[in-house]
């Protein structure tokens, strides 16, 4: 994607969440720092279990951080109360994973997206439901699916009501947390070319979080590769398509599927399994894994460091 002048919306410094289990912790998310611009999308990947959702749920608050700032639009609200969010709420908008877990069966599509207006917004009844209905062909479903159940829908349109709830207060900001893993491949597509119309459409600025590199290259401005809680490269998305530098990075690339079975792809392949972030290595935390790694990598941790591509490994020091 072509550059655009920008300013920051989002910068997250030295990130930290972890989670008490017994007498120790999960160091789930172990500080993490990056920014996104305004309008601008920033991809976030990693293997299942590496700390991409909980880095998501921590910005947005639904979990409260163990350390590190969130500046959001130049305010830090990695500290404040619930009470001093309300404001950022609206602006701060999530779009879940399973549309299957992520919407009350309880209650209809009316009720469902028109909970955020009922919270933030003081519409009458007849203002409230003509928002909601162009709000549900904005996503291009009908307003006669109003008045219907979760249940009466597909896992694409269950999608696409969670999508229209997260754009009905006009955020600034949406958190996308793998939004198309669930779905039929032949029903991705349609969502993401509907998050790009509805980012352009409205100025939205995402964090795109998902396991496929493709689709992530194709919607990103740039992208982050995460491993057991940090970021351990950050770069312009075809450039670190093209030119990964780290041994994960291109053992992932390595591992997507291509259209063509005829093509062999090159790169490493990743070998053992993720440690558990309760007992993370010392040093470089892809060392157990990573066929190049020196002395160093077992007693020093490598920082994130470059300026347009970042890369924490000590091959590229």
């Amino acid at each position: 994607m072509p550059k655009k002048d920008r300013n920051t919306l989002l910068e997250v410094r030295n990130l930290k969440k972890y989670f008490p289990v017994k007498k120790q912790f999960l160091r789930a998310v172990d500080d993490v720092s990056f920014s996104i611009e305004k309008g601008e999308t920033m991809g976030l990947v990693g293997e299942s279990g590496c700390g991409k959702s909980t880095t998501a749920r921590t910005i947005i608050r639904l979990y409260n951080p163990d350390g590190g700032e969130i500046i959001f639009d130049n305010i830090n609200i990695a500290s404040m109360t619930q009470r001093q969010l309300i404001p950022y709420r609206r602006r701060m908008q999530m779009i879940f994973q399973n549309p299957y877990s992520s919407l009350n069966e309880r209650m209809t599509v009316r009720d469902i997206i028109g909970e955020p207006l009922a919270i933030h917004e003081k519409y009458s009844p007849a203002e409230k439901k003509d928002t909601i209905h162009k709000l549900l062909k904005r996503v291009g479903l009908s307003p006669s699916h109003a008045n219907r159940y979760p249940h009466e829908f597909s896992g694409g349109q269950r999608q696409r009501i969670g999508i229209a709830r997260a754009i009905s207060l006009n955020p600034d900001f949406i958190i996308c947390d793998e939004p198309i893993s669930a779905l039929d491949v032949s029903i991705q597509a349609q969502i993401v070319n509907m998050l790009e119309d509805l980012q352009e459409e409205m100025g939205l600025t995402y964090l795109f979080i998902a396991h496929d590199l493709s689709m992530v290259r194709h919607i990103s401005d740039k992208m982050a590769v995460m491993y057991l809680g940090r970021i351990i490269e950050l770069a312009e998305s075809e450039e670190l398509y093209t030119n990964p530098l780290h041994p994960y990075t291109k053992a992932l690339l390595a591992a997507s599927p291509v259209p063509d079975p005829r093509v062999k792809k090159k790169g490493e392949v990743i070998v053992g399994d993720v440690p558990s972030p309760m007992d993370i290595p010392s040093g470089c935390r892809f060392r157990t894994r990573c066929p190049y790694a020196m002395e160093i990598c077992k007693s020093e941790e490598p920082e994130l460091t470059g300026t347009d591509h970042r890369v924490a490994c000590y091959l590229h020091k």
